[in-house]
């Protein structure tokens, strides 16, 4: 059995954060999305994996050559379709395998159990169906599949991870895989559909915080760096090398701290937090339920939840951003969200801002002082 994780797509409704990355290297608990999956193909038993790559492949290409065993490439020159991509890795596939997404969690126990089936398809009931490829089921097979339908004719979708014969290959015609199972479906072929227990995927920015809370509830304690003999850490919380932990401060788990990172003093991070290498927390800070990408800065005096916040951001002092209800317009249309921030990589914020349920894009500019509600800021621009 081999694995084919498609990790070429661009990530388009994660905007601002894949402007500079593909969606599937998105670092969620400190690890891109496509490590988590690969791990779990891994543990699942798998070990002949191809990626398909194309959005900035040679990020993921750089990803991949440090990873301690072996993973072939291959290269989806025009992001045509899922179809598409698996025709791309067509030279490699010589054996059954199973298709995922580069960009979804799921876990290795619904590898196995999707993988023992030729003509398999993993699916889940979702909240929000029309996001998706929506499947209809009668006595355990597939019966329907539409993909993102104004009107769902149920609440179960694909989760686009799907077991396929390898004779399979060469009947591959159309780009999207969605539309190659509808007609094979009105052929009369029989997928069984699977029911996945533990599956994340993040459609927005906003996504991400839940996925970051399953995926840290797994978190395997580790103490790392410098931590002052008055700081307290709580629960599952893994501190990488070189980090600074201060005076006073107090991390509850499940939270991950890259290396590099000065927290604190008098500051509180966690629950349900990740850090990436290098951030600087400044004293009297609090952090929850949040993902800071690598290199950020966090002025002094701050609170941030329910935020997502781009490498190389810095947030001034006296920042607070808190999950609020609203709308948030997203490709001409309006989103129900709810959330603090999402801030693209290199945002620069300065201090006093107020942020609920707003989008700051890449390299923008907010010299401070000011509340943002409901509000996206776009890319490259700047508030005075």
């Amino acid at each position: 059995m081999q694995a084919v994780i498609l990790a070429a797509g661009e990530g388009t409704r994660q905007r601002p954060l894949t402007w500079s990355r593909p969606k599937a290297m998105i670092p969620v608990a400190n690890r891109p999305i496509l490590g988590h999956v690969i791990g779990a193909v891994v543990e699942s038993g798998i070990r002949d994996i191809i990626v398909v790559v194309g959005y900035r492949k040679e990020q993921v290409i750089r990803y991949l050559s440090e990873l301690p065993f072996d993973v072939r490439v291959a290269v989806q020159e025009r992001q045509l379709g899922t179809a598409h991509a698996i025709r791309s890795a067509g030279r490699y596939i010589h054996d059954d395998f199973v298709v995922l997404p580069g960009d979804n969690y799921i876990d290795a126990d619904a590898i196995r159990r999707v993988s023992g089936t030729p003509y398999a398809m993993l699916v889940r009931n979702h909240q929000s169906p029309s996001n998706f490829g929506v499947v209809t089921l009668k006595r355990g097979y597939i019966t329907s599949i539409v993909e993102k339908p104004s009107r769902a004719p149920s609440m179960t979708v694909s989760t686009g991870i799907m077991a396929l014969p390898q004779d399979a290959l060469a009947g591959l015609r159309q780009n999207d895989l969605t539309t190659e199972i509808d007609g094979w479906i009105e052929s009369g072929m029989k997928i069984r559909g699977v029911i996945a227990e533990c599956w994340q995927d993040a459609i927005y920015p906003w996504d991400l915080l839940r996925m970051n809370e399953v995926l840290l509830g797994m978190t395997v304690p580790q103490k790392a760096g410098q931590i002052d003999r008055t700081a307290v850490i709580r629960g599952p919380v893994s501190i990488g090398p070189d980090t600074v932990i201060g005076p006073y401060t107090v991390v509850t788990g499940p939270a991950v701290i890259g290396d590099g990172c000065v927290i604190g003093p008098h500051a509180c991070i966690g629950p349900g937090v990740s850090l990436g290498s290098r951030t600087v927390i400044e004293p009297f800070c609090r952090i929850n339920n949040s993902i800071l990408m690598e290199d950020v800065e966090i002025g002094t005096h701050s609170v941030i939840e329910s935020a997502v916040i781009g490498s190389g951001a810095v947030l001034g002092d006296h920042t607070t951003a808190t999950r609020k209800e609203g709308v948030v317009e997203v490709d001409g249309g309006h989103i129900r969200t709810s959330f603090g921030l999402i801030a693209g990589d290199q945002a620069d914020s300065g201090p006093a801002m107020v942020y609920q349920n707003a989008v700051v894009g890449t390299n923008a500019v907010l010299e401070g002082h000011r509340m943002i509600r409901s509000s996206v800021i776009p890319d490259e621009s700047r508030v005075i």
